[in-house]
């Protein structure tokens, strides 16, 4: 019973060493491949060979997942800039690999700075440096291998560099034993390579391959062409010098499978429907005895409907079978990605505010160099490295003096800081007839009480009020305490609650000013009870459903909220209000100006001074 387990089957390699084979041909063309896959020997397999069927000199480098800029770029070299008493540029990692391959470690934890740094050296074919005072440009005409090793489909390289790389592999399932020979040797790959240049394809091919990514649900059009240029060079792999129907299907299934948004049968069944057959008329007289049509060849090249439906069931057939349970991780991967450019800010180390030491580092891009610490840190190795600079001179030239002060790259030391997030409050006010009858003033203190709080701190403050038949940005976010009250104390209340209309312009406003990286917080004070639908009109039920679906927007947004229920005996509306919004609810009957301002405080959601060091 355990043989089957342990039989080796050879055709699960076969796919990988083909995409092998197609990358060694043309990695700059092809652009890259995502390899998804953990580490272990099947892994290291596939990478020895495609190394070995490259040719010989071909440059072979590895990125960490957090390189800094200067090394994958290239910049001033200080220590040696230092020793020479010239600018010396240092080449990157990038224009070190001009001409070969590049394998990215880690993938699926780089950041998106440096994937959009990538992405523009492969669009570009060239790195372009103009930063602490250098000004170059390199060739950087590579291929690159995205090591992606994330557990789970939401852990994925960036999909900026998926969507210039030609080739997805996923070798999980693939067992050592699997494994075998490349599908090509060296010489093939090379007359290959002399043979790229002249392959064509026709253009039936061409909207076979365009209509296959349609299909799918591919609609970059980035991705057809990449599929295009796999075509071709499967073609001139195999000794051909026009691409066929194999040659796309091969590419199909390597470019498109792991891609596909959708199933194409969907479509398929929706086409059959839209296209009622057609009633089969009488042959005339005379016409019966008309010679029999011969049946259609549907594997011709001729037929651009059969070509398609090649085209399409190859990709059909690579198609993982988890298709439906990763589309159904898109959206999660799509709120992971907004959170992580929502939290970007608070990664950025601080450039300016209070200092608070020191740390390793090179000055440039708004690091700050701190000479003592670095002298200091030099200090004690100044005798080892002038007798070692004085070994090393007596060989090359006697005449060389030692420099006064021998610097190397670990010496230098940069200035910490402490910062303060800027962090603005959103209140959003409800001047209805219901508020201004009851507990509006009491409202307006409160708020006065927690701009001068906002003030102490040099936060901003934005205020948003909604009353009659619109909501009203009375304040944009400033610092200014005088505009605020003046604002505050202008508001008229009475009319109608357009508390959806409310709710809406305070979550814009609070939207607005993280895509700044500032951190909104929102407090809504109100009762509850809407009566003015979005279109102005007065109708309390589906006032009160648009209030409920702009409350879970809120929600959808993670935006730290505060509800402030002012009616004067707490209502249960301002409290499922609140939770719709996943707000923390405060009902305070019979309280004043203070106790309103105290509990703000005491929720938690109320603007706090934040700090983030460098």
């Amino acid at each position: 019973m355990s043989e089957p387990a342990t039989q080796a089957n050879p055709d699960r390699w076969k796919l990988p060493a083909l995409a092998c084979a197609l990358f060694a041909v043309d990695p700059a063309g092809l652009q890259g491949v995502v390899l998804r896959a953990g580490p272990g020997p099947v892994r290291d397999c596939w990478l020895r060979q495609l190394r070995e069927l490259l040719p010989a000199g071909t440059p072979w480098r590895r990125m960490p997942a957090h390189i800094r800029d200067d090394r994958l770029l290239g910049g001033l070299d200080l220590s040696a800039t230092l020793r020479a008493g010239r600018p010396v540029v240092e080449p990157g990692l990038l224009a070190e690999s001009h001409g070969g391959v590049l394998l990215i470690a880690m993938a699926e934890r780089l950041e998106a700075a440096t994937a959009a740094r990538l992405a523009t050296a492969l669009d570009r074919g060239e790195v372009a440096v103009e930063r602490a005072g250098v000004s170059s440009r390199a060739p950087a005409r590579l291929g690159m291998i995205a090591l992606d090793e994330g557990i789970g489909e939401e852990e994925a390289a960036p999909v900026s560099l998926i969507d210039r790389f030609a080739i997805c592999l996923q070798l999980d399932g693939i067992r050592l034993e699997d494994t075998g020979a490349p599908s090509a040797d060296k010489s093939a790959i090379a007359a290959a390579r002399q043979r790229l240049a002249g392959v064509r394809i026709s253009h039936e091919l061409i909207a076979a391959l365009c209509a296959t990514a349609a299909r799918l649900g591919i609609d970059s059009p980035r991705v057809a062409a990449l599929a295009v240029r796999a075509a071709r060079v499967a073609a001139a792999l195999q000794g051909d010098e026009q691409a066929a129907e194999d040659h796309a299907a091969l590419a199909a299934q390597l470019v498109f499978a792991c891609r596909a948004a959708q199933l194409p049968e969907a479509e398929q069944e929706a086409e059959a429907e839209e296209e009622p057959q057609a009633p089969e008329e009488a042959p005339e007289s005379g016409e019966a005895e008309a010679e029999p049509q011969a049946p259609e060849e549907t594997d011709d090249i001729s037929d651009p409907k059969a070509l398609r439906d090649q085209v399409l069931e190859a990709a059909r057939a690579a198609i993982p079978p988890d298709l439906l349970a990763r589309l159904r991780h898109a959206n999660q991967r799509a709120n992971s990605a907004r959170s992580s450019a929502r939290s970007l800010a608070r990664r950025r180390p601080a450039k300016r505010g209070r200092r608070i030491g020191v740390r390793p580092g090179e000055p440039g891009a708004g690091n700050v160099l701190n000479l003592v610490e670095t002298l200091r840190t030099a200090a004690p190795w100044q005798a080892l490295r002038k007798t070692r600079h004085k070994a090393g001179a007596a060989s090359r030239s006697p005449a060389a003096s030692a420099p006064v002060v021998s610097l190397r790259r670990d010496d230098f030391r940069i200035n910490r800081y402490q910062q303060r997030s800027a962090t603005t409050t959103v209140f959003a006010v409800d001047a209805s007839g219901s508020a201004a009858l009851h507990r509006l003033a009491e409202a307006k203190g409160a708020v006065e009480l927690l701009l001068a709080e906002s003030y102490q701190r040099r936060d901003q403050v934005a205020l948003v009020a909604f009353r009659g038949q619109v909501a009203e940005l009375l304040l944009p976010p400033t610092r200014s305490l005088v505009r605020a009250k003046r604002s505050l104390a202008g508001l008229p209340g009475g009319g109608g609650t357009p508390l959806a209309a409310g709710i809406h312009l305070a979550l814009e406003t609070a939207l607005g000013i993280r895509r700044k990286g500032e951190t909104p917080v929102l407090i809504f004070l109100t009762d509850g009870r809407a009566n003015v639908a979005l279109d102005g009109e007065p109708d309390r039920p589906r006032a009160g459903d648009e209030a409920l679906a702009a409350a879970r927007a809120v929600r959808a947004e993670e935006v730290a909220t505060l509800l402030v229920d002012t009616s004067p005996r707490p209502r249960q509306v301002a409290r499922q209000l609140a939770e719709a919004m996943a707000a923390a609810y405060l009902a305070l009957p019979h309280a004043g100006a203070e106790a309103l301002s105290g509990a703000a405080r005491a929720a938690g959601s109320g603007p706090a001074s934040r700090r983030q060091p460098a």
